[in-house]
């Protein structure tokens, strides 16, 4: 039996969430820094990805290839790779007080694989009920910013992975769906507007962060 004590000893976690080009690894390191100034000991992490068989299908996922990949097989890769990153690295790291704080997470999914490929968000349910039962993240940031200032940020980065060749419209019922999803649980998932100086965007995430630590 889980007394008090021991669910204030749980560590905590953040996903940062948006679309291409809306500084996520800044925030990241910068949410990071953060949460160790509060004294909590911090991993950080992605999805696609954050364990050796996830970074795997990761790479499956990514990677520009003759083959097209199914928008059902891509949506169950995804699932695969955040079973098993929740149930080896995300879960063990909160249960033992460990803070974590990852790039991406369900969320993505109805952005990604929900808006942009269009799969049914009951089905995108399904499979979170599924692999997740009701683990959810603590707080969600979703960085958010016009697509088209975001993919110009993003062409300045090098070779595009399979996800950013597509085209604009793939990026704008991202967008969308991700809105969406703040407006359906606004407890949870905070808007910081991506578009001004860092220094302006790190101001909005101490205040979300000081809220939670």
């Amino acid at each position: 039996m889980t007394n008090e004590s021991d669910l204030n000893n749980l560590g905590k976690f953040i996903t940062l969430e948006g679309s291409e080009g809306v500084g996520k690894s800044t925030s990241l390191n910068f949410v990071k820094e953060l949460v160790e100034s509060k004294g909590h000991k911090v991993i950080v992490t992605r999805e696609p990805g954050g364990t050796p068989l996830a970074e795997d299908l990761r790479a499956t996922l990514l990677s520009n290839r003759k083959e097209k990949i199914e928008s059902d097989a891509e949506l169950l890769m995804m699932f695969a790779a955040r079973a098993q990153h929740v149930n080896q690295l995300i879960k063990p790291a909160l249960e033992s007080g460990t803070w974590v704080i990852c790039d991406r997470f369900v969320d993505a999914s109805y952005a990604y694989q929900g808006g942009g490929r269009g799969i049914p968000f009951e089905r995108i349910k399904f499979l979170e009920e599924w692999t997740l039962g009701q683990f959810k993240p603590d707080l969600t940031v979703l960085l958010d910013m016009s697509v088209k200032e975001g993919m110009e940020r993003t062409r300045q980065r090098g070779a595009p992975d399979r996800f950013e060749v597509e085209k604009i419209e793939f990026f704008e019922r991202i967008r969308e769906a991700y809105l969406q999803r703040a407006a359906a649980e606004p407890h949870r998932i905070h808007i910081v507007d991506a578009a001004p100086s860092i220094e302006e965007v790190q101001r909005s995430l101490r205040a979300l962060v000081q809220e939670h630590c």
